[in-house]
């Protein structure tokens, strides 16, 4: 049939184009319960969720398959991950690997006892009860200073900013400021108190310092933030606040997280400091938690036994957020020996498995041993497994 142009036109038949909308309807429909019936699986079933994770995502490395570094039994100790290298200190020699286990730079520090913190870019290597500090960036050593005192702590924000805590001096406690160059910035003094934790915010305004005053009949915890700009020009008015808690109440650790809100961790609850008021976030009492962090991003995360048989547990992991206050939960049917985090990053030791989950509560890898795993390190990048003789490195 042709139309009056002379163009000739096509029949289309309404029951072969309902028949062909049918068959496509039919298979969207079946991919719909099927993603539906695959994702009620993957968060209730255990055995289903381990072979997706396997052999669809790929999310399961096994032993002796990720790439190793090679080390000596007294190198075993004094490895960390930070960005994406592992580094290993032995003796004065600081060596720096890739994420495939290649070498990639030595570094010459004087460190024979160290402790680490790392940030970003950033690395802070001090001596334990000692007076060297090195600043490394990615990986340079950007600054190194000789530190008046034993250092006790060492602190470094994502920007290079690095707080030092000083004991066995004429005070109690000095806190030492640094900037990303390894200018000095200022002193903080304790006289009565000693500080137990330091934070400094994202963006390098404020230092927090948790304290304890054991000098009377009760235990007294305390917040102070300091002003970093007034404290370079004048530490005696340098004061922005002080938050005290209630009595024989025992704070163990702080940090800072975005819009210069403060996490607080007590032995017995995780608080909130913004806006200049101190919130409780989430209470500890009736719970038998075994672990619980506040080192995340935009995070806090605990650990919580539950029982799940006459002689069986699994381990809750709620992970809250400091921003809605909502939380995440995710479940292993047995209890984890230990917690690492890192970033937006968990990684759960559970004997011969590691579970690395993030901060939506979702399992990123799973990394499986025949052995006993003992000890690991933890950036945003990667992580390293550490055995006797070996590193092995698991890409997150």
């Amino acid at each position: 049939m042709k139309d009056v142009w002379g163009e000739t036109i096509t029949n289309v038949e309404p029951q072969k184009v309902n028949k062909k909308k049918l068959i496509i309807a039919t298979i969207i429909a079946i991919i719909v319960v099927a993603a539906i019936i695959a994702i009620g699986l993957y968060n209730t079933n255990k055995q289903a969720r381990t072979w997706i994770d396997k052999n669809i995502f790929r999310k399961e490395i096994q032993q002796d398959k990720a790439a190793t570094i090679e080390i000596s039994e007294n190198q075993n100790s004094n490895i960390y991950a930070f960005n994406k290298y592992i580094g290993i200190l032995d003796k004065t020699k600081f060596t720096i690997y890739g994420n495939t286990g290649s070498k990639e730079k030595e570094l010459e520090i004087q460190i024979s006892n160290p402790i680490f913190n790392a940030a970003n870019r950033f690395l802070a290597i001090a001596e334990n009860k000692g007076q060297k500090l090195y600043l490394i960036t990615d990986k340079e050593i950007t600054w190194e200073a000789e530190i008046e005192g034993n250092i006790s702590q060492i602190l470094v924000n994502k920007n290079g900013y690095v707080a030092v805590v000083i004991v066995d001096t004429s005070y109690k406690t000095v806190i030492k400021m640094y900037n990303p160059q390894g200018k000095e910035l200022f002193n903080t003094y304790l006289s009565s108190t000693r500080a137990v934790d330091v934070s400094i915010s994202n963006d390098n305004k404020y230092l927090a310092i948790a304290e304890i005053d054991t000098s009377g009949t009760i235990i007294q915890s305390n917040i102070k933030v300091i002003s970093i700009d007034k404290a370079s020009s004048d530490p005696t008015n340098s004061l922005e606040n002080t938050y005290k808690s209630e009595e024989n109440k025992l704070i163990t650790s702080i940090k800072y997280q975005d819009k210069n809100k403060l996490v607080c961790m007590y032995t017995d609850s995780i608080h909130e400091i913004v806006n200049e008021k101190d919130e409780t976030l989430i209470e500890l009492k009736d719970k038998k938690v075994i672990f619980q962090s506040i080192l995340l991003n935009g995070n806090a995360c605990q650990i919580e036994e539950k029982s799940s048989g006459l002689f069986t547990a699994d381990s809750q992991v709620n992970i809250i957020n400091t921003d809605s206050k909502s939380i995440k939960q995710y479940t292993v049917d047995s209890i984890a020996k230990e917690l690492y985090t890192y970033g937006n990053i968990m990684a759960l030791n559970l004997g011969t498995e590691i579970e690395f989950i993030n901060t939506d509560g979702w399992l990123v890898k799973r990394y499986v041993a025949n052995q006993e795993i003992t000890n690991i390190v933890v950036s945003d990048n990667l992580a390293g497994i550490i055995y006797r003789d070996k590193i092995e490195i698991v890409n997150l």
